[in-house]
């Protein structure tokens, strides 16, 4: 079958080439999309050469003003390339979804439920240059009579090139906007099942802040080679210590010490491994590493117009990892690449990886402002939750919700689990708002989500990690009672709230930071439930760093431009008495004990513990609680802020995860019970009570005595009698001063009593 095509220059518009990026040698490719009608001229197309050129209207087009202020309006004439290529196509099939190749050609393949015309939009790029080969796009009309099976639309293009070519969609259905729809076919859509996505190549490069991004292909490399000994960490996850970390802030900063075109990409991450070994930890969390467009603040004059997305909770498509992460400017198929090298290394060098993904909304905003690059446009009412009057709802907080538990919808999301899960090797995932996940297509909850159940019992997510963040924009709180099947793990907000609220001297609280410490056993003792689905963590990547949260009493989010109104008023930090940077030695010395404090807890407790990229060393972000929009210092990693507390700080903090890790007594399969902790309490009653110490008793590797002061005075408190043949040995003392704040192998000669500290803690060892 020889379908009628258009050459429409005007929908591609402005397809350049930046051969000296100031970031860059590689080429950088730049696609401006114009708001032109499409033109009303078709060419019969066959297989070969059009020789001349046609001529098509000379009609007005809507481009883009390069300072983003406004749309200005210029006349454009289409003219198309006398070296066109044509090809003919086929039918084709429905399955799979999105770009396959068959041995008829490359298949194409698009749900739309509500569509009355779809259209398959294709540019080719020249393999040496580049370059576009053609001044505009090859549009393909299907036929729906003959293009169509069910709600999928289908067509098979024979003879296109295996690689290199950009391709989208325009899409025409019913324009009833009080029914949901929201359908513009003058704009060229992302395949939602797009497995790479082309367009900007370096991060944050504002000359192209403009340009667009679409979907591409790539048939023609070799599978990626992971080794004949390679094989996957699989760890426990009652032995998981996460690391959560932005891929980019990890080494984007000049102290990184990485050449110029390795920061802040997925090859920075492998460079920097041997310090995430030194630290310990054996599984990272990586911010979103879905293609995102940073620059969507910037698309409209608006407050937050100066920022620049550095977090990525704004997904463009499920699939394809986020092409500026690639080193030099290498677009998606080194993306691509490259992030399957460093999974690769991170599993050589026995670290899982967890992918922070979002799929409560996307990155297509609200109707008051909206952004149309994919599932708006091919299908409104079916990707996005509307009530009844066709207006977005918004429990994400974003403008949007996805419409998860859609049949459709939902099979999405586990499509692209599937393919993270296959293609590149990934060990789990943590759910952004997963509470999102457990609502209807109606946005009510639900007890029993078929999205949540599915991704629970699929086999090939089965050996996965999976964690709920167990709340959503909505209100719909779900901490101890998100669904799980016995599988999926929570965000313990409980956990982080509690701790901070003991550790900083709040009354009250020592009977719900033992709950704690002890596993969340109220939250989680149910069913075939076990410690390590509580994920437990102080830090987070929103809210204060743990520097900040011992240095500050208030948000200063000034820099974010919103007046302060924006991030969380309710931080339960302390200051320790003076709000932000002072050079007093004594409120210093309080911050630092603090942090030890906050993470000799964190390590020491049963469940699964999580740390921020930075709090090693003390980062902070200057009072800032959101940073999500600064591509700068604020949120880079500091390395030479690290080499500076590499023998305190850093050593405390990784001295700390290494003494977890070799001591089974934190890291339980089940809940412990009374025969496993003793608690050297008779005075739980006593709100005014700020100290607590407990025994867990290991007969293997010795008993372990924990104390935690949180009084503004010592307490000199009895040392029980350790095991017969047994003395204490003092492991950890927050109190004193690096490097005797924690000696691995422990210092004998405890005696019967021990003076704590005020705002300390203290570990000891039955060792024989």
């Amino acid at each position: 079958m020889i379908l009628n095509a258009t050459n429409s220059s005007s929908t591609f518009s402005n397809v350049n080439l930046n051969h000296s990026s100031p970031r860059s040698s590689s080429a950088s490719i730049r696609v401006n999309l114009s708001r032109s009608a499409p033109s009303k001229s078709f060419v019969s197309w066959f297989s070969g050469k059009v020789k001349g050129s046609v001529r098509v209207g000379h009609k007005p087009a809507y481009v883009f003003s390069q300072n983003a202020e406004g749309i200005m309006v210029e006349d454009e004439v289409a003219v198309m390339s006398e070296t066109a290529p044509l090809f003919k196509s086929i039918p084709g099939l429905p399955n799979p979804l999105g770009v396959s190749e068959t041995d008829k050609g490359i298949n194409f393949a698009l749900f739309s439920q509500h569509a009355t015309s779809v259209t398959l939009c294709l540019l080719l790029l020249d393999r040496e240059t580049e370059a576009s080969s053609n001044d505009g796009m090859i549009e393909l009309k299907l036929d729906p009579s003959a293009n169509k099976t069910g709600y999928v639309w289908h067509i098979c293009v024979q003879e296109l090139p295996r690689t290199g070519v950009i391709y989208g969609y325009k899409i025409d259905g019913p324009q009833d906007w009080h029914q949901g729809h929201r359908f513009d076919n003058s704009v060229v859509l992302i395949d939602p099942y797009a497995k790479l996505i082309e367009g900007r190549r370096i991060f944050g490069d504002s000359t192209d802040r403009l340009s667009k991004l679409y979907g591409t292909y790539d048939f023609s490399s070799l599978p990626f080679d992971w080794g004949e000994n390679y094989a996957q960490p699989n760890i426990p996850e009652k032995d998981l210590v996460i690391y959560e970390m932005n891929v980019r802030a990890f080494t984007a900063d000049k102290s990184s010490g990485l050449e110029q075109n390795i920061r802040g990409s997925y090859r920075g991450v492998i460079d920097k491994i041997p310090h995430l070994l030194e630290l310990g930890v054996n599984a990272v969390e990586l911010l979103p590493v879905f293609e995102f467009d940073e620059f969507e603040f910037q698309r409209r004059s608006n407050p937050r117009d100066h920022m620049i997305n550095t977090w990525g909770y704004s997904t463009v498509n499920f699939f394809a990892p986020m092409a500026r992460y690639a080193s030099a400017g290498g677009g998606p198929v080194v993306a691509s690449q490259e992030f399957k090298e460093m999974v690769k290394a991170l599993h050589l060098a026995g670290i899982e990886v967890i992918l922070d993904v979002v799929y409560n909304h996307t990155n297509e905003a609200d109707d008051k402002n909206p952004y149309t690059t994919s599932f708006r446009g091919i299908d409104n009412k079916t990707y996005y939750m509307v009530d009844g009057d066709g207006q977005l709802l918004n429990f994400s907080g974003c403008g949007n919700t996805l419409n998860c538990n859609h049949p459709v919808v939902m099979e999405l999301i586990l499509d692209s689990l599937r393919h993270w899960v296959t293609e590149y090797h990934v060990d789990g995932f943590r759910f952004d708002l997963a509470s999102v996940l457990c609502r209807g297509t109606d946005g009510s909850p639900l007890d029993a989500p078929p999205l949540i159940r599915a991704i629970a019992k699929d086999s090939t997510l089965s050996r996965c990690k999976i964690i709920a963040e167990p709340w959503d924009c909505g209100g719909l709180y779900l901490v101890g009672k998100f669904p799980n099947w016995d599988r999926w793990a929570e965000w313990n907000g409980m956990y982080r709230d509690d701790i901070r609220r003991f550790i900083k001297g709040d009354i009250g609280m020592k009977g719900k930071f033992a709950t704690r410490v002890a596993g969340s056993a109220d939250l989680y003792k149910v069913n075939k439930r076990k410690p390590y689905h509580g994920v437990n963590f102080v830090i987070a990547h929103d809210g204060f760093t743990l520097y900040d949260l011992v240095s500050y009493n208030y948000k200063h989010n000034d820099a974010n431009g919103e007046n302060g109104n924006d991030g969380s008023n309710d931080n339960l930090s302390w200051n320790c008495g003076y709000e932000g940077e002072t050079s007093d030695v004594k409120i210093k010395a309080l911050r630092f004990r603090q942090m030890k404090n906050f993470h000799l807890a964190l390590m020491v407790s049963q469940g699964v513990p999580m740390m921020l990229m930075g709090d090693e060393y003390g980062h902070t972000r200057n009072g800032n609680n959101n940073s999500y929009g600064h591509d700068t210092a604020i949120n880079h990693f500091q390395w030479g802020q690290l080499d500076t507390r590499k023998n305190d700080c850093f050593r405390f903090f990784s001295e700390v995860i290494k003494f977890r890790q070799k001591h089974r007594v934190f890291r339980q399969e089940n809940f412990i019970g009374n025969n496993e902790i003793t608690w050297h309490e008779d005075n739980w009653d006593n709100h005014e009570s700020k100290f607590i110490a407990f025994t867990l008793h290991d007969n293997d590797e010795g008993d372990i005595y924990l104390a935690f002061n949180a009084h503004d005075y010592f307490v000199k408190v009895p040392i029980p009698s350790p095991p017969q043949k047994r003395q204490w040995f003092r492991v950890v003392d927050t109190n004193l001063e690096s490097p005797n704040d924690i000696i691995p192998e422990g210092v004998a000669g405890i005696g019967d009593t021990y003076n704590v500290a005020p705002y300390s803690s203290i570990l000891l060892q039955a060792k024989p």
